[in-house]
């Protein structure tokens, strides 16, 4: 059974949580809870048997920037019989409750996955609106379709951008950064 705490419930039970971050790597070096783990969402999968070993230690605390991630991660561990909770709100709630974020003090600047979209869907807009008056007017329909894009995303609380975004290199993890967060997972 999953289940969903609000972040002042969290912070008083932090101590005996395992934080699962599932946010991509840049996300993560933006600001994460306290001794959060990061094991994006892309790579749950690998990383289950390590989880299921951890959730017999302690209760695991799955988060992302809104929850809707960490809503999925707990899906994907619930079908593999693993308990998990969910941070209501994700970070963001976190901080607004003023629950303190860490950021590694050398990970390279990097920018949350939100306002990569937010750059991506406005050029995109952009581009398709300048080639509607420039080159032919049909081109303004791949100005309509990405707003289409983003209402849908607003509604269904997922994003099809961000995923593919989440793709890209600088949002991968790099497999030895993973074995690391594995093997610190299995010594508990």
């Amino acid at each position: 059974m999953n289940t969903t705490l609000t972040p002042g419930i969290a912070r008083e039970r932090l101590h005996s949580l395992t934080v699962i971050d599932v946010r991509t790597p840049g996300e993560y070096a933006g600001g994460h809870l306290p001794g959060a783990h990061n094991i994006p969402l892309d790579d749950l999968d690998r990383a289950l048997p390590t989880l299921r070993e951890a959730a017999g230690r302690r209760e695991l605390l799955v988060v992302c920037a809104s929850g809707a991630r960490s809503q999925s991660a707990c899906a994907v561990l619930s079908r593999d019989g693993i308990p998990a909770a969910t941070l209501e709100g994700g970070t963001a709630a976190w901080a607004s409750a003023g629950g303190e974020l860490h950021r590694p003090a050398a990970a390279r600047p990097t920018w949350a996955m939100d306002r990569q979209v937010r750059l991506t869907a406005g050029s995109l807009v952009l581009l398709g609106l300048l080639l509607g008056l420039l080159v032919h007017p049909a081109f303004q329909l791949f100005s309509a379709g990405i707003a289409a894009g983003l209402v849908y995303s607003a509604l269904s609380n997922t994003c099809a951008m961000a995923a593919l975004l989440g793709k890209l290199p600088y949002n991968r993890t790099d497999r030895a950064a993973l074995d690391g967060v594995l093997a610190s997972l299995r010594r508990g």
